[in-house]
Formats: structure tokens, sequence, C-alpha cells
């Protein structure tokens, strides 16, 4: 076990010197990368003598200080530093060094993705390149050359605008590139390889033409088009809604298959996990479309949000982050169905991120330490992040919003900032006092806020009492029992209590809480009255609630042994009937994910839980089989609606087991047009009994082994069955010649499913997390970013009973005491262990 050493946010020091310019030259060949690295630097503290900068693993070819070659004991390497010792003021160095960007398996710094050499630096991969000061309040000017042989690799890329090129007598070419933007050196991207490409161009307001390329494995360019179309897409909302226009004279985003995240905001020169841009009708699912457009978006308001602004230290990554989550979720919204994007951020929101506040490895969006950073790309730096400023939007009004994110633009651009920052910016623009808001970037764990109501004589009264000193915008909806809408309103609740009054009611009203989830809290109330808010609510993120905790609570109930809620299921066949939009009207009548059941549990028996929805599953089936079967067969797939709801209804339909069932799961999947009727089809053939599946299954595998991206529908497919015998299949598919171990797309969609799949992943002989141990152990050698993802899967051993409770620490305190275990995995494990 390597040392761990724990980072705090409370030790953060201003660096002691400036990088003023750097001057980077690439020389690619197949076994090793010569990278030469001539830096100016300046010393920002006059007593500092020492000039220490991150190196890990490079092997040091030459180092020169102005004009002299340095020797040791000039320098030393120790402790992942290289120390060059009694620097000036102001001077240059120059430094050579050699790497291996083939045996990088890690995929952090520069790698390659099959033949095609590519980097990721943030947060902390730029040391792996070359010795540099890698912290992102460091901002300097890159110049980049790349040089390599010009058969294999005819595309050089960098960031900023094309310099110069030239061929070289060798057979190789060069291609110079300019940042002319100061940036951190996480932001620092490479790419070279034979690529094919799309190219477009954009004018933005002033009137200058952008050039814009997408680049991609050879074969693949008819792929690229929905994703140029997004790209574009996002720089007209951005200049819109923010005022925001593109800086360089191009812009460019590269596709690859191995990457460990989603994609990078590298300036200029995004690089893209090619899950997210690569996609047409007969690979790619409709959800692949959204993600795709919501991403490339993301990316691309990175541009401002991250990096002409960025973080003074990696403490305050939600500064970027949450403030693009938010503005990517706002961008989807505009584009697409308001309501059913706010339904989908909260459905996510609640599926990772309230579990991870209910975890040990629970933390602020702002934390306090870390030993591995790579673990703090969480769903609650990123998804509560962006509640968090969406709270802040809502406080301000959208006037208000855009005239303190001016603020902020204009006066912290090209600077590394903090939290304060931005906070200043909203309220010295809008004039409100936020200083109780910050609490909510240093408090862990989800707030729970509990309502009472007394009505009396027309007047309702209603105390709010919360867990937490936060300041927690209340948006509220008041409705009359005959199910009018009489009145909307923000409540801010500022104090841990607080009441409010509403007069001139004729009746009692029923109150519709927490409108457009306007806090990311947990509501408890004495008074639900889900059946009357699923029937009533105009509100639709309240309705699609109200059925979702209504659900939640006739699951508890089964699990009880008592017997299926008929209040419900009567409340049910009314969201059949509701004239709405039918994407909104499809996750309706979606019940609750087996995470969302279990968030309030305790001792929890997942077999009990799946048995328990299964049965409510199986009863909604029964109840309205004719009306559903009417449903789906007046329903077509010419558009991305109805085919969210016709998929919804069969797979409503898919618990009856018939063959009538059956025949219509076959016949969707034969004629299918697109890939989202055929892989629902397929989904719903493969968890049916009374099927044999494999037919399917094999006609899906011939038809599209060869597409990496469509396997790994397939292997989510597998590995989240309800079939018996899930764990073999799932080890039969490791030893497929399309799986790779290497490649983080295919391990997330096998093996992260797996672990995902409650009914097999927490098996009564504890086989479940037997296998899920081996692989963390395993792929930790290879990839240990991938590998402490897979152990979030552990994450709610406090919470399950007492025999799979047992089992699973015994499988972790056998991956916490394996030699040389990755401090990315240590931390995760030893949070879930430490946990009482």
């Amino acid at each position: 076990m390597e040392d761990i050493k724990e980072i705090y946010l409370k030790d953060y020091k201003q660096p002691s010197f400036k990088i003023v310019s750097v001057d980077l030259v690439f020389e690619l060949f197949e076994e090793f990368v010569w990278v030469t690295n001539s830096m100016k630097i300046e010393k920002l503290d006059l007593d500092e003598t020492t000039l220490s900068l991150d190196s890990i693993d490079l092997e040091l070819e030459e180092l020169w200080l102005n004009d002299l070659r340095l020797k040791e004991p000039r320098y030393n390497i120790k402790d992942e530093k290289l120390e060059i010792l009694n620097v000036p003021s102001l001077f240059s160095i120059k430094i050579k060094n050699k790497i291996y960007p083939t045996k990088n398996t890690e995929l952090e710094g520069l790698y390659k993705s099959g033949d095609i050499f590519c980097t990721q630096n943030e947060p902390e991969g730029f040391r792996t390149i070359t010795p540099y000061l890698d912290r992102p309040d460091v901002m300097s000017i890159f110049t980049t050359t790349i040089i390599a042989d010009k058969t294999k690799y005819p595309i050089l890329l960098s960031n900023g605008n094309k310099q110069e090129s030239c061929l070289l007598e060798d057979g190789r070419h060069s291609v110079t590139w300019f940042d002319p933007f100061a940036k951190s050196s996480y932001l620092f991207a490479v790419v070279a390889g034979d690529l094919g490409s799309i190219s477009d161009s954009f004018t933005t307001f002033s009137n200058r033409k952008i050039e814009l390329n997408i680049y991609c494995d050879l074969g693949n360019e008819d792929r690229c088009y929905h994703a140029m179309k997004s790209l574009k897409e996002a720089m007209v909302w951005d200049e819109e809604k923010y005022g925001r226009e593109y800086d360089l004279d191009i812009y460019n985003i590269v596709a690859v298959d191995s990457f460990n995240m989603g994609a990078m905001e590298n300036k200029g020169l995004n690089i893209f996990n090619s899950h997210y841009v690569l996609a047409d009708t007969n690979t790619a699912t409709d959800d692949n479309f959204m993600g795709i457009q919501s991403v490339i978006a993301h990316e691309y308001f990175h541009n401002w949000t991250g990096n002409r602004i960025t973080c003074r230290d990696w403490f305050q990554l939600t500064l970027k982050e949450g403030l693009t989550v938010f503005r990517d979720q706002c961008f989807s919204a505009d584009l697409n169905s308001k309501d059913v994007q706010r339904i989908k951020d909260v459905k996510s929101l609640r599926e990772r991120q309230f579990v991870e506040d209910a975890s040990p490895t629970s933390h602020p969006i702002q934390p306090k330490s870390y030993i591995s950073m790579n673990n703090f790309y969480t769903a609650t730096v990123y998804e509560k992040g962006a509640e968090v400023i969406r709270m802040l939007y809502t406080i301000l009004g959208e006037e208000k919003f855009r005239k303190a994110t001016d603020l902020y633009f204009a006066k912290f651009d090209s600077q590394a900032v903090t939290i304060k920052e931005f906070l200043w910016a909203m309220g010295e623009a809008s004039g409100i006092d936020l200083s109780y808001f910050k609490n909510w970037y240093h408090k862990k764990g989800t707030p729970v806020l509990e309502l009472k109501q007394e009505y009396n004589d027309g007047i309702l009264r209603v105390k709010c009492r919360l867990s937490d000193e936060l300041y927690v915008p209340l948006k509220v909806g008041i409705i009359e029992q005959d199910g009018t809408n009489i009145k909307d309103e923000l409540l801010i609740i500022d104090e841990l209590e607080k009441e409010f009054v509403f007069e001139g009611l004729k009746s009692e009203p029923i109150l519709s809480i927490n409108r457009d989830f306007s806090a990311p809290i947990i509501v408890k109330q004495e008074k639900e009255n889900f059946d009357f808010l699923m029937k009533y609510d105009n509100n639709s993120f309240n309705r699609y609630e109200a059925t979702q905790e209504y659900a939640i609570q006739t699951i508890n109930a089964i699990m009880e042994d008592k017997e299926v809620d008929e209040n419900f299921i009567e409340a049910y066949g009314y969201l059949l009937d509701l004239k709405v939009d039918n994407s909104f009207k499809a996750l309706l009548l979606e019940l609750p994910s087996l995470v969302s059941v279990i968030q309030d549990t305790k001792d929890i028996d997942m077999q009990k839980v799946c048995d328990a929805q299964d049965r409510l599953a199986l009863k909604i089936a029964i109840t309205y089989k004719s009306k559903l079967l009417s449903l789906y067969n007046s329903l077509d797939f010419m558009s991305i609606s109805s085919r969210a709801l016709k998929n919804r209804v069969l797979m409503i339909l898919s618990p009856l087991d018939t063959n009538e069932i059956v025949e219509l799961a076959q016949k969707q999947y034969n004629s299918s047009k697109t890939m989202t009727e055929k892989i629902v089809a397929l989904s719903v053939l493969e968890d049916m009994e009374c099927v044999d599946s494999s037919e399917y299954l094999r006609d899906f595998y011939q038809e599209y082994s060869s597409n990496s991206l469509v396997m790994s529908k397939y292997f989510v497919l597998i590995a989240s069955s309800s079939r018996k015998g899930v764990l073999q299949r799932v080890l039969e598919l490791e030893e497929d010649k399309v799986f790779d171990m290497k490649v983080p797309n295919l391990v997330r969609a096998l093996i992260g499913s797996f672990s995902r799949n409650f009914r097999y992943f927490y098996a009564k002989d504890g086989s479940g997390f037997k296998y899920l141990a081996k692989k963390i152990i395993e792929i930790d050698k290879i990839n240990a970013q991938i590998a402490s993802g897979l152990c979030g899967a552990f994450k709610m051993m406090q919470r399950v009973d007492d025999l799979s409770k047992e089992m699973m620490r015994k499988e972790l305190e056998c991956i916490i005491s394996t030699h040389s275990l990755s401090k990315n995995s240590f931390e995760i494990i030893s949070k879930i262990l430490d946990n009482k």
C-alpha cells in the first residue's frame, strides 16, 4: 500500500511561482513519446528558493535552468516532485522527459485509445506528462507542437488556434497550436491519429465565423451529425441566455472509445467518450440522442464557466460543475419538454445523489478534504451543486440572475476563483443578502423539512421545521378540495422554524409542496393526499412526485405482508386516461426504482423489496390489461413521445408473462425501425420467463457485435436481467471477444450494471459480493478510477440485513488488505468500513 495522504481545504496556500508561458513539443513514436517543456517562470514569493514541480513516473532526460544544464544535487526527484534548487526571480526552465502512453491503462495523462493518442488531465493528469505546477490556480499561455508519422497520424490537434504546420524529411510532420487564453494545466489536450471528421461553421453575434470540427474513428462520420447540430444549438443558446460568445477561431471535438469520464472541456479541443458523440437511429436510443445533446452543451458551456473562469483549487469543483450542470439542464429544458427534463433531472438526483447523502461517503458540495480527487467527481458535487444554483436562480429570478452572472463574468474573467467570489456576484447584483445561503455549500446529507398545517375559519397556518440551518426557497401550490388550483406561492424559509399564514380560504385546501423540486430536500407532512394530487395537481413535477411517493408507500406496505392498496391502483388508473404529453405520461406511469423504494429503509432485505415491487407491477398489469393493450395499439413509433409511451406500456404489461405479451414484444422487435423500440422489446423478452429469449439475443449480437457502443447496451441488458443465472452469464460475457476490461464503457456496462441488479448482487449466498470484490481488485491494477467507482456498490452496507452486512464487510476487508491497492479504492472502502 502506497502512503495515503489526506489533502485539506484549510491547508491551501497560494502558489509561490507564476508560469508566464509554456512551449511544449511532443515527439510521438509507437513505443514512447519525448516531451520537451520550455517554461518562463516568475517568482511570486521572493523568499522561496526552490521550485517544486509535480512529477509522476517520468524519465528525465535533460533539465536546463536558463542556459545552464543542471545535474544533481542542483535538483532532486522525490515524493512525486521534481525540486530545482536556488532559482532566481525570473527565469526559464527547459525539461525533456520520456513517457509511455501505450502502457498507460489508467487513461490519465497521455495514453492511447486504440490507435489514437489522446489526453485526460483533469484533475491531476498533466504531471504524468511533464513536470509542472499542476494545480488549477496556475494559469498560463500554451504553445504546443506535435511531431509524428504523417501516414499513421495525419491529424495532430491541441488547444487554441492552429498556428503552422510543416512536412519533415523523415516522413513525419509537425503542427503547432497556440492558445492565447491563459489556462490551467488540467485543460491542456493533445490528440493524434488517423481520424475521420465532419466540419461546419458558426457565426457569432459579433459576426465572427468559427470553424467547427468533430473527429472520430474512420467510418463513423455519419454518426456525428446530431452532435454537430447540438453544438450549434448550444452556441446560440449561450449567446441568447448568458451573452457568452465563443472566443477562439476553431472549436474541435474528438470522440474516443476509451475514456474514464463522459467528456472533457479542454480549451478549444473537447475530448469525448464516443458514447456522447456517435449516434444514428439504428444504433442509438432516444435517450442516447438526448444525452449527447446535453453533454455536448455541457462541455461547450464550460468555455466560460470552467475555462475562462476556473477553480482556485479542487475543493471549489462545484463552482464550475454545479453551475455548468444547471446551465445544461436549462438548455435541454428549453429545447425539449421542461416538465420531462425536470422530472428526469430529479429522478437522477434521487437515485444517485440522495443515496450518496445517506451513505458513508456523504459529503457537502464543497468537501473539506480528500485522499483522491478523482473520488469527488460525484453526484453531490455535480447534481446537488446544480440544485444549489437552481435555488439561487429561484430566489433571484431570471432578470437578477442574469445580471449577477454578467457581473461574475466581467469581474473574474481569466481568473481562478472560489465559491465566495461567485456568491459575492450573486448578492452584489441582486441586492439580496445571501450570507445564510452559503450553508448549502458546507452541509452534507439531505435536509428534511417537516410540515404541519392547521385550518380554522378560512385561515391556514403552515408550520415549517428544518433539520439544518439553511436558506430554502419552497414553491407551494394551494388547491381547493374540488381540484381547483387557487394560487402558487414562493416561501422563503430562512430559520429553523417558520410559520406561514394564508387567509380568505373557502375551505381547508390541499397543499402541493416543493413544486418543481424547488429545493433538494425531503418533505414530511402529516397529511399527504397522494391520490388527490395524482388526480388534480396541475404542477407536472408534483403530480409525478405524488405518484412515486404513493407507489413507494404501497410497496413498503406489501413488504409488511399487507394487501395491495386499492386506492393507489384506482389513482394509477386515472393516470392512464390523462390527456397529457406522451413523454410526460410515460414517466408518470413508471413505478419507482428499487433505489427509490429503499431510501428510507433500514435492515433491507433486497429479495423482499424485489418481490414487493414485482407484486405491485403484476397487480397493475392484471387490473388494466385491456386498457393498456388498447393504449399500446393506438400508438406508433413515429415520434420520441409516442415511442416513450408505447415502450412504457409494453413494459407495464410484461409482468403478465403470457404468450399474448410475448407476441407483442416479438412483433415490436422484428419490425423495429429504431434502436429505441428494438432494445426495449429485447429487454422485455429477456425478462419474461415464458419465452426463450436466446434466439433474439443471438440475432442482436450477430447484428451489432462489431459496434462496441451497441454491445454496451447488450451487456447492460444481460447484467440487469431478472432471469435466473445472471451471474453465470456475466462471467461468460467476460470471456466474450467483444468484452475488454481496459475499456471503461464495457466495464461499466457489464460489471457496473450487475452491481446495480439488486436481485442478484444481493444474493443470499453472497456470490454477488464476492464476484464484485474480485473484479475491483483486478480492475484496480488496470484503472483505479473505474475500480473506485465500482466500490460504490457497497455504500449501503450499513442499511442492509445483518447477513448481507457481514458478507459485504468480509469482502471489503479482503479488498482493502490487497497489496498496492490504489488510494482511489482505499478512500471509498475505508469510509464504508469505518462507518458505524
